[in-house]
C-alpha cells in the first residue's frame, strides 16, 4: 500500500490539522481541464478550499471565471486575480450594497449574482441605481433539489424578460444547479442530469428567439460534471474535485479524481483495551452525515463509537499497535465544510510539511 500521504515531519505540526498535497491538486486540476476539453468552459466552485493560493494554482492553469458561495469568497477571488466571479447565491439585505461595493473596489472584474424572484431583483436593481452601477443577474433554476431556484418555464421567461428591461441590471444568463443527482450508476446519472436539463435548453432557446442575450448558463457540481461538459455553451462548475473525499470516491467511483486534502490527527486517550480516542472531534471534521466522517488510511476496521466536540473515539482490533501520541491520516467523508472548520492548510511536499495557508475566505467578511 502507498504511503503518499506520510509527512516525515509529524514533530512540526500540530493536531489536528489538515494537510494538503498541492502535486495531486495539480493533477486534479488538469483532469478538470481534460475532461472540459480547455478552461473557457470551466468556473470552478471556491466553497470548497476558500484559500488564495488555490485560487494562484487554477491561475497558473490558465482558469480565470470562478463561482463563490458568499461575498468573502468573492472578494478574495477577485484579490487574487480572477477576472469573473459568479456569486450563486442570492443577496439578500446588507448584502445588496456589499455586492454592489465589490464592483466598485474591483472595476476591472466582471461580477454577477443569481435570483429567482422579482422582489430581489428589483431591491438589486434600486441599490444599484443609487450607486449609480450595473451588474449582471442571472436567474436562478431549480432542477428539481427544490433548495433555491424558480422551475426553468414560463415565470423563468418571464422573470429573465424583466430583469434585462432594468437598466441598473444587465441580464448575465442562466444558473442551474443539479445538485440532487449524484447516482453511482453513470448510465443512470446521465439520464437523470439530462432530463432535469432539458428544459433549460429549451428556456434559453426561447429567449434567444425573442431576442434576449443569453451570455452564459451556469450547469451542474461535481457529479455530473462529465455531462454538462458534453454541452456546447455551458460553463461547467465542479468544486470538491479539487480535494476529493470519501463520500464521492466510493459513490462516484467513474471519476478519477485523487486525494489531496487529509486529516492529520493524533492518539490522545486508550479508554480500554479496544477503543483509541483521537482529537477529531466536530470541530475539525465535518460532522453533518453519519458516520463514517473520516475513512483512515493508516488503520483498518476502526469503528467511530463516540464522536464530540473535540474527540473521536473508534473501537478497533488494532488498538494494541497504537500508543498515545501515533499519528492517524484519514480522507474526510465530506471535504468542503471540514475545510471551513480549519483556519489554514498544512502543505505537504516531498513528505515533509513546509508551508501553511490560510484559509481566508471561512470568515463571512474580509474587508467588505
Amino acid at each position: 500500500m502507498s504511503h503518499w500521504f506520510k509527512i516525515n515531519n509529524p514533530e512540526d505540526v500540530p493536531s489536528p490539522a489538515l494537510l494538503v498535497y498541492p502535486d495531486r491538486i495539480e493533477k486534479n486540476l488538469r483532469r478538470m481541464v481534460s475532461i472540459t476539453g480547455g478552461v473557457e468552459r470551466l468556473r470552478p466552485h471556491i466553497k470548497t478550499h476558500k484559500t488564495a493560493e488555490l485560487i494562484r494554482l487554477h491561475l497558473a492553469q490558465g482558469i480565470t471565471k470562478f463561482k463563490c458561495a458568499t461575498i468573502a469568497e468573492a472578494e478574495m477571488a477577485a484579490a487574487t486575480g480572477a477576472d469573473d466571479v459568479l456569486l450563486a447565491y442570492q443577496p439578500v439585505g446588507p448584502n445588496i450594497d456589499r455586492v454592489l461595493e465589490l464592483a466598485v473596489q474591483f472595476p476591472s472584474v466582471r461580477f454577477s449574482c443569481v435570483t429567482d424572484n422579482a422582489e430581489s431583483f428589483r431591491d438589486l436593481s434600486d441599490a444599484a441605481a443609487r450607486a449609480s452601477a450595473r451588474i449582471e443577474v442571472l436567474v436562478d433554476l431549480d432542477l428539481g433539489q427544490h433548495r433555491t431556484g424558480i422551475a426553468p418555464d414560463s415565470r423563468a421567461f418571464e422573470l429573465y424578460r424583466m430583469i434585462a428591461a432594468l437598466p441598473a441590471l444587465i441580464a448575465g444568463g442562466l444558473h442551474a444547479y443539479d445538485g440532487h443527482i449524484s447516482d453511482t450508476d453513470v448510465e443512470q446519472r446521465a439520464a437523470a442530469c439530462e432530463a432535469a436539463f432539458a428544459p433549460v435548453e429549451v428556456l434559453r432557446r426561447k429567449l434567444e428567439r425573442e431576442g434576449l442575450s443569453v451570455p452564459r448558463v451556469v450547469a451542474g457540481g461535481t457529479p455530473t460534471f462529465p455531462m454538462h461538459a458534453r454541452r456546447e455553451g455551458v460553463e461547467c462548475s465542479p468544486g470538491t474535485c479539487i480535494f476529493w473525499d470519501a463520500g464521492y470516491a466510493r459513490k462516484l467511483p467513474d471519476l478519477d479524481f485523487l486525494p489531496a486534502a487529509v486529516l492529520f490527527t493524533r492518539v490522545v486517550s486508550k479508554p480500554t483495551p479496544t477503543r483509541v480516542c483521537l482529537d477529531l472531534g466536530h470541530k475539525a471534521v465535518a460532522s453533518e452525515m453519519p458516520h463514517p466522517r473520516v475513512v483512515f488510511l493508516n488503520l483498518d476496521d476502526a469503528t467511530p463509537v463516540v464522536h464530540s466536540e473535540e474527540h473521536l473515539v473508534i473501537e478497533t482490533p488494532n488498538a494494541d499497535s497504537l500508543a498515545i501520541g501515533d499519528c492517524l491520516y484519514g480522507i474526510p467523508w465530506h471535504i468542503c465544510p471540514t475545510v471551513a472548520l480549519h483556519s489554514e492548510l498544512i502543505v505537504v511536499r516531498n513528505a515533509r510539511a513546509e508551508e501553511r495557508w490560510k484559509v481566508t475566505a471561512r470568515d463571512r467578511s474580509l474587508t467588505i
